[in-house]
């Protein structure tokens, strides 16, 4: 029998949602916008196919956070902070990567891999960048589906 996913949780505060209630989060309204004030429109260009690419892998919302622009399926799989000259993609990932323009690999334990990418241009977000994409979106969604059932006891948010 499939398990149907349960409803996001809403922050009464800034109305971010979450699959779990309470999770920690910078909680604060942001504007998209801002983080690319004074910064050259060709990263406005680069964040908009960033996300016509995640859009193309189902439902997505894009917010901002005080210091990054997240990408969320059921859970939070892209992300990138507007540099002076670039944007740090992030991406989570189940596996290690290998990409050309793979700068930074964090490891998170048994959720698997945050792979940072500077972009600084559209076309660098290529065939093999957007397949990845796919996959930390598919990803995304599944460990939503497969989230353990714990509870973040702190208030903090």
């Amino acid at each position: 029998m499939a398990r149907h996913p349960s409803a996001l949780w809403r922050c009464p505060r800034c109305g971010h949602r979450f699959v779990t209630r309470n999770l920690w989060h910078s909680c604060g309204r942001y504007r998209v916008a801002d983080h690319f004030a004074g910064k050259p429109k060709l990263l406005r260009t680069i964040f908009r196919r960033l996300v016509r690419v995640a859009r193309g892998c189902g439902p997505v919302t894009v917010y901002a956070q005080k210091t990054r622009i997240v990408i969320q399926a059921r859970v939070r799989f892209a992300g990138l902070v507007v540099r002076q000259r670039s944007l740090d993609a992030g991406l989570w990932l189940k596996r290690r990567v290998a990409h050309p323009r793979l700068q930074r690999v964090e490891n998170l334990g048994r959720l698997g891999y945050g792979v940072h990418f500077r972009l600084t241009s559209p076309a660098e977000i290529d065939r093999q960048l957007a397949a990845l994409v796919r996959e930390a979106y598919d990803g995304a969604v599944g460990m939503a589906r497969k989230a353990p059932n714990r509870r973040n006891t702190s208030n903090e948010k």
